[in-house]
C-alpha cells in the first residue's frame, strides 16, 4: 500500500505528567501532600513487628520519589513492599492506592489531534497503518473546519474506496481535484484508489475537463503524494 505523507510532522505537545498538586483532592493526594505516613498503632496495640518498620521505611520513600514525579521509581518500591512484606496487610491498602497512581502518570499517553496538521497527520498514520476508520474521523474533522481542504478530502476519496465505498470516494476526490486539477494525475497513479478503477464515476472524474467556475487552488498548497507516485 502506498504511505501517504502529510506536508510536515505537527510539532509534539509536551505529554508530561502533571502536578499531582493540580489533581483532584482526593485523600490519597492531600494525604501525599502532606507526606502523612502510616498513623501509630493505638498505645494497647500489640507491638509492631520489624518487618511494619522495614516496610514503612521502604513505602515512605516511595513517597519522596512520587512527590518528585519519579513514578517509575515509587512504583517499583511499592510494588516491593506488596512482594517482599505480604504479612504487612495494614499497610498494603495504602501501597495499592499509591501504586495506582504511580501506574496511571508513568503510562505513556495519546495525545489527541487538535489543529488541521495534527489531524492530517494522525490520518496520514491511519491510513498506512489500514486503519480507515480512524483515518475518517480525523478527516472528517478537518472538513468541518476546512471544507476546501484538498489534502483531507483527496485522503477521504482513499480511505472510503479501501473500505469499498465508491460513490463516497468519487464524490471526495471529486472536489479535491476540483480545487486542485493536480490531483487528477494523482488519482491515475494511486494504488490505494486501484478499487475503484473500473468504476465509471472514477473514470468519468478523471476524464473531466476543468471546471472553471470552481474556487482556484491556493498556490501554498501541493497535493498529496505516495511513495509509488515519486
Amino acid at each position: 500500500m502506498a504511505k501517504h505523507r502529510p506536508n510536515a510532522k505537527p510539532k509534539g505537545r509536551s505529554t508530561s505528567p502533571s502536578s499531582l498538586a493540580a489533581q483532584p483532592r482526593t485523600a490519597a493526594s492531600a494525604e501525599l501532600q502532606r507526606g502523612v505516613a502510616p498513623p501509630p498503632p493505638p498505645p494497647n496495640s500489640p507491638a509492631r513487628r520489624s518487618t511494619y518498620v522495614e516496610a514503612v521505611a521502604v513505602y515512605e520513600r516511595a513517597l519522596e520519589a512520587l512527590q518528585r514525579h519519579e513514578y517509575e521509581t515509587a512504583g517499583d518500591m511499592l510494588e516491593s513492599v506488596l512482594r517482599i512484606y505480604p504479612e504487612e496487610k495494614e499497610l498494603h491498602e495504602r501501597v495499592k492506592l499509591y501504586l495506582n497512581v504511580c501506574r496511571r502518570q508513568a503510562a505513556p499517553r495519546e495525545s489527541t489531534p487538535q489543529t488541521i496538521d495534527e489531524r492530517l497527520y494522525a490520518s496520514t498514520l491511519a491510513i498506512n497503518s489500514g486503519k480507515y476508520d480512524e483515518a475518517i474521523v480525523h478527516l472528517r474533522l478537518v472538513r468541518d473546519e476546512d471544507p476546501d481542504n484538498e489534502h483531507a478530502l483527496y485522503m477521504l476519496a482513499v480511505a472510503h474506496a479501501q473500505r469499498g465505498e465508491h460513490a463516497e470516494a468519487v464524490a471526495h476526490l471529486e472536489r479535491a481535484i476540483a480545487l486542485n486539477p493536480e490531483n487528477r494525475a494523482q488519482a491515475r497513479r494511486d494504488p490505494d484508489l486501484e478499487p475503484l478503477h473500473d468504476d465509471e464515476a472514477f473514470r468519468a472524474a478523471l476524464d473531466a475537463p476543468p471546471n472553471q467556475q470552481l474556487p482556484r487552488m491556493d498556490p501554498r498548497r501541493r497535493p498529496i503524494r505516495t511513495k509509488s507516485a515519486r
